[in-house]
């Protein structure tokens, strides 16, 4: 390594080396060699240059193992190459350069208040370059099968489609849990064993650990072990050296403007599914505060990281019974042992948990509210047929899965809220009771009123459910209704079934409604409309070109946003419905000009047409401009695009985390620190949420990170 202060250094060596390093110790330097790059104390600044001059758009990565927990800060390059590195806390960082069309740059060490120019290294080859591809590149490799396969004229069970197919292969199915096409996933581990081909050696990859049993059923049992053959043949052309022929761009425009900083929290062998930050309502709530993991089916261990001090903690979430089953197993979404060993972890039980935290959900008061397990899966006699609860009286419910739970940072106090209907997101509503909604209900709305709870400690008594009425006598009120499965009567009104019900949860800002996204898993997707005024239900399904759903959210003018399994950013704007909104006609074809869709950025599978393979789990919306890119700003998980993706002004806008490579999240919010301090005074918060996070860069050993994203008013603010 050769590093100089006059900023020369020899052309032999550097070519050994691959790099070429310039520090000047001093702001005051800094300013002479170009007065726009300015550092403070706590400061990285300088220009990266490769063989043709400056390099734009790429990024410089600075990464700690001196503080509590490990630490790394990300910034692009301006287009001239410049980059500052801003407010690290003190540590020594080892800094390199990372793009496309390149290979990484030797790490270099440094610490804040320095300048150092870096030289960039040029991918010697095409495959070298691909190596650092987002996932997504890899994935669309594949091949999906041409529609002349379908319809029992191939192999494929006779009364699938190819949507179903695409499905599978998205953010239904494999996309679901992993990000696909990352360098773990496109290959095959030696310590899987030997097989006579990729098809092979996929069935016996899907076989691995407490998940198994769930992915062998979806595609050895609903699809008749199809999809594996084109798994394997997609890793057996990688293996053999093929190469992704579509190239991503380097982030352009505001997109340069994307400070991405990273803290590792949990332990390498647990997963989470998301964190939450603040009160999705009002987003200064837990200002500068802590972070609160969800580890789902892993652990009863919740990571809390304090981005002040950079310190991880743990909380256990206690169950109502410390002797009750573990919440995975039959009933619950996971397997209680090993399927077949792990080429990782062999035979080890990774995931052992009671408490099942999904997601949580700030209140106003800094109180954080989890979809969480309480109990055993039977329910409380309160919930079942012949109680005198009002809402078991209309609809009696016999189990439930998951329940809430509420904890108080300030006391470290847990309470537990037993509900009859099973939960999976939770969001708090605009009313005065500070209404909880929940997913994951299954054939019923159901919610908290945390006032009432508050009032009386009574989760009986707080809570209350609702099946889904469509009003299809169209009178405006709820009358008596006939079952789904029952013919229509023109007197009465008709319940109905969400498919899988509900999955996101969205109470408007605007009139109290509740919305959510149905029909993930099963039945017609689309959006489901819950009037809590009424109680009547409406359904708009997602029209083609789009199809499937998974996550969504609501704006601040009631317009619903999800992700849709097409590959676009759909929305609904039921202000724009022409038609009758009740009625025998009203179900769930009726109003197709509400909706709207914008393509996700990325390449698509071939012979598909015009099409994005991206698979994105979950969509937000920024109602109060935390990003820094405007209020009223739809976001997905771009969950085979290394990050999120906005839609801003009708242009998608990648924020990408390019380390490790493989970031995949299921989540995300915002929170305003400080509104007065800019953009340092508000950002995105987020957590790896592959169920496997020893599949992303740094293999086994590698922890989920959380993740804030700023955006500032150029590449070089500091």
């Amino acid at each position: 390594m050769i590093v100089s202060q006059s900023g020369f250094c020899s052309s032999v060596a550097a070519a050994a080396l691959a790099t070429c390093i310039t520090i000047m110790p001093t702001p005051l330097l800094a300013q002479q060699a170009d007065p726009q790059i300015r550092i403070d104390a706590d400061d990285i600044g300088g220009v990266v240059t490769g063989p043709n001059g400056p390099e734009a758009g790429v990024w410089v990565i600075a990464e700690t193992a001196d503080l509590p927990t490990k630490f790394a800060r990300m910034v692009v390059t301006d287009d001239r190459g410049r980059y500052v590195l801003p407010d690290l806390p003190k540590a020594n960082y080892s800094i390199w350069v990372r793009g496309y069309g390149l290979v990484d740059s030797q790490k270099v060490q440094s610490e804040p208040g320095r300048m150092l120019n870096l030289t960039a290294v040029s991918a010697p080859n095409a495959a070298a370059a691909a190596h650092y591809y987002p996932a997504i590149h890899w994935y669309v490799m594949m091949e999906i099968p041409d529609p002349s396969q379908f319809g029992g004229k191939s192999d494929i069970p006779d009364k699938m489609t190819q949507i179903d197919w695409l499905k599978q292969v998205k953010n239904i199915g494999c996309v679901g849990c992993h990000q696909l096409g990352q360098a773990s996933t496109r290959t095959i581990p030696a310590s899987l064993g030997t097989f006579k081909s990729g098809e092979d050696a996929w069935m016996r990859r899907l076989q691995a650990g407490q998940a198994g049993e769930q992915m062998v059923n979806q595609l050895a049992g609903n699809f008749a072990s199809v999809p594996i053959k084109y798994y394997g043949e997609w890793t057996d052309r990688i293996a053999k050296g093929a190469i992704p022929d579509t190239q991503p761009k380097r982030p352009e425009g505001v997109e340069r403007n994307v400070v991405v900083t990273s803290w590792e929290w949990s332990t390498p062998d647990k997963y989470l599914h998301d964190l939450i930050s603040s009160d999705r309502r009002n987003p200064t709530v837990n200002a500068y505060g802590p972070l609160f993991g969800s580890p789902e089916h892993s652990t009863d261990n919740m990571p809390i990281l304090d981005p002040k001090t950079h310190t991880v903690t743990y909380f256990k979430m206690p169950v109502r019974d410390p002797e009750m089953p573990e919440a995975i197993g039959p009933g619950y979404g996971s397997a209680l042992q090993p399927l077949q060993p792990s080429p990782y972890w062999g035979n080890d039980k990774l995931w052992d948990s009671r408490a099942n935290n999904h997601n949580g959900m700030f209140d106003k008061q800094g109180r954080v509210w989890f979809a969480a397990t309480v109990r055993a899966l039977d329910n409380p006699a309160f919930c079942k047929k012949g109680s005198e609860h009002p809402s078991a009286k209309v609809f009696p419910l016999e189990r439930s899965a998951r329940q809430v739970s509420m904890l108080d940072p300030k006391t470290m106090k847990y309470t537990f809220i037993d509900t009859c209907f099973g939960t999976h997101h939770p969001q708090f509503g605009y009313d005065a009771d500070n209404t909880l909604w929940l997913s994951g209900t299954g054939q019923v709305a159901g919610w908290v009123n945390t006032r009432i709870f508050e009032e009386t400690g009574d989760a009986a008594k707080a809570q209350g459910w609702s099946p889904f009425i469509l009003d299809s006598s169209g009178n405006g009120k709820r009358d008596d209704y006939v079952e789904p499965n029952q013919p229509n009567d023109p007197a009465k009104d008709k319940r109905l079934n969400p498919g899988s019900g509900p999955y996101a949860v969205m109470p408007s800002p605007v009139d109290g409604s509740v919305w959510y996204t149905v029909g993930v898993f099963g039945g017609p997707p689309g959006f489901l409309r819950y009037d809590p005024k009424t109680q009547l239900s409406e359904v708009y399904h997602v029209p083609l070109p789009a199809f499937g759903i998974r996550g969504g959210d609501i704006d601040k003018d009631g317009v619903a946003w999800g992700s849709a399994s097409s590959g676009h950013l759909v929305s609904f704007d039921r202000r724009k419905c022409k038609g009758p909104l009740n009625g025998p006609a009203a179900t769930g074809g009726h109003c197709p000009e509400g909706w709207a869709m914008y393509q996700y950025p990325g390449p698509g599978f071939k012979g598909l047409g015009e099409n994005s393979a991206e698979s994105s789990y979950y969509t937000w919306v920024d109602q109060h401009n935390v990003s820094g890119l405007g209020e009223n700003v739809p976001m997905s998980t771009a969950n085979l695009n290394d990050g999120l993706v906005a839609l801003k002004d009708g242009k998608m806008i990648m924020l990408r985390v390019p380390y490790p490579m493989g970031f995949y999240a299921k989540g995300f919010d915002g929170r305003i620190d400080d509104p007065n301090a800019g953009w340092k005074g508000r950002g995105l918060w987020t957590t790896s949420g592959d169920r496997t996070p020893w599949l992303m860069e740094g293999g086994k050993g590698s922890r989920p990170r959380a993740v804030h994203i700023q955006v500032r008013p150029d590449p070089l603010a500091n």
